[in-house]
């Protein structure tokens, strides 16, 4: 390592505030997580491990020191957790770390340019014409509709009748997600879309979503991967659901132009000529936010029910805080700003299971950063950056009790002392998630309406296991049993 832990222990953490916060209520819940390594694993387990799940990888040092450069297989990797190192990966010296050779290896397959993948002048052109749909006014226009898509949605737990039922809360969280999607960014005219939906997206996140082994060794990317064969079927039932979409849109553009509704197809579309997007530009970027973007805050929606079903003061807590906003204040704009409670059980939940856990940069040019402590770690040209979330979020130099779900840390008087760069959802920096604020209205709204008409309980056999395919997935499900509240 080229730090020490005193670098860390300078920085905003949560020391004090927290602990009496909590001395009142019982233990909090410790949700299931990989414990970290304490030997060193061999060459071979590290390959079957990033195969198996990257978050399985990780040992004592990762989550104590501020920052760790390793090697393996002749790459050189920094594992990066220091904040301040962080804002000057991501913010300051951007143009110095562009993407990492693996994390493009597994991503461009599926989303070619997309915004997560695009690079330059592509990804310049991208942001700019997305940029209008997802700014926080323009967000707040989507309210009526998450919460209108949230009520039809939970339609289904009524029909379980008054002693409820059982479900799986992660397959209907993303069905929820993509439904509020296709609402709100395609005006519900997403071509060729079908029940099985959910399943697809699983299907497509397990198979083109994952780390090959050829992608270790940086093979080209034209040697075929064995493991994203089998993701090939689901992945052009996905180009072709955005094909017959765009086609119908631009369709009624020609033919109808005063029916064209104003939303994120129409606007990107418009954007499609010799000085913007090309075609291919388009679809891809539809592929990423229908085949992906709804599915980041599908995972941390199925997560925060379930801590919640294991912390019953805090869901005592939100349901009472939902049941007195819902009363009083029917527009569901206001609804963030008047749920801190609900709003902080989402923000702790994707605190413990990031939706997007691992952030890969390389070093273009050698660097040097030094911590205000005066440490300082030299950069090498070629190295890869990795700054995990996954670790940052549970790093014991930054958080009290970083394994526990604790979301009093995220209420208004509280969530001040949580540092910008050791809190990292949406990343940070220019590629800062576009949708963040979207986002986290889209939780609030779907929370408000989930747990004001219901009470999420978890069955013996509720046993998730977090799992990193792209997000933060839980390996054999979420399994909940729903009933009616009141």
């Amino acid at each position: 390592s080229g730090g020490r832990l005193a670098a860390c222990s300078r920085l905003p953490i949560l020391w004090g505030k927290e602990t009496a916060t909590m001395d009142a209520r019982p233990e909090p819940f410790i949700p299931p997580a990989p414990t970290p390594r304490t030997v060193q694993p061999s060459t071979l387990e590290i390959i079957r491990t990033v195969m198996r799940n990257p978050l399985e990888l990780f040992g004592e040092p990762s989550y104590n020191e501020p920052w760790i450069l390793t090697k393996f297989l002749n790459e050189r990797t920094l594992i990066v957790s220091h904040p301040g190192l962080i804002r000057h990966v991501l913010v300051e010296k951007p143009a110095n770390y562009p993407m990492a050779v693996v994390r493009q290896l597994v991503l461009r397959p599926i989303l070619n340019d997309g915004l997560l993948t695009a690079e330059g002048e592509t990804w310049k052109r991208s942001r700019k014409a997305m940029a209008p749909v997802f700014t926080p006014r323009h967000a707040l226009g989507f309210a009526r509709q998450m919460l209108e898509r949230s009520e039809n949605f939970v339609e289904r737990y009524r029909e379980a009748g008054p002693e409820g039922g059982e479900f799986e809360i992660a397959r209907d969280m993303t069905e929820l997600t993509f439904d509020i999607l296709s609402e709100t960014l395609f005006s519900n005219e997403v071509k060729g879309s079908d029940g099985a939906f959910a399943g697809d997206v699983d299907r497509l996140l397990s198979t083109m979503g994952r780390v090959d082994p050829l992608d270790l060794v940086k093979a080209p990317s034209w040697i075929p991967r064995v493991r994203r064969i089998a993701g090939r079927r689901v992945m052009d039932k996905f180009r072709s659901i955005v094909r017959q979409t765009t086609e119908a849109r631009l369709e009624k553009m020609k033919t109808d132009p005063d029916s064209v509704p104003e939303d994120f197809l129409t606007l990107l579309l418009r954007q499609m000529g010799p000085d913007g997007l090309s075609e291919q530009e388009i679809e891809d970027n539809l592929i990423t936010f229908i085949g992906a973007g709804h599915e980041t805050t599908a995972r941390a929606l199925a997560w925060t029910l379930y801590c919640l079903a294991h912390s019953p003061a805090e869901r005592l807590e939100v349901e009472a805080e939902i049941d007195r906003v819902t009363a009083n204040e029917p527009d569901p704009v206001k609804w963030l700003e008047q749920m801190p409670w609900t709003r902080a059980v989402f923000e702790e939940a994707m605190r413990l299971y990031p939706p997007a856990p691992s952030i890969n940069r390389r070093a273009l040019e050698d660097d040097v950063y030094t911590a205000p402590d005066g440490s300082s770690i030299e950069i090498p040209k070629g190295v890869t950056v990795l700054i995990m979330p996954w670790i940052v979020h549970r790093h014991r130099a930054l958080w009290d009790k970083p394994e526990a779900f604790m979301p009093q840390r995220f209420l208004p008087e509280e969530r001040g002392a949580i540092g910008r760069f050791q809190y990292l959802p949406f990343g940070a920096g220019p590629r800062v998630c576009i949708g963040a604020t979207f986002a986290l209205q889209e939780a609030v709204i779907a929370l408000g309406v989930l747990m004001g008409n219901f009470r999420f309980d978890v069955l013996p056999e509720t046993s998730p296991w977090p799992v990193q395919k792209l997000t933060t997935q839980p390996s054999g499900g979420m399994p909940m049993r729903v009933t009616p509240r009141g």
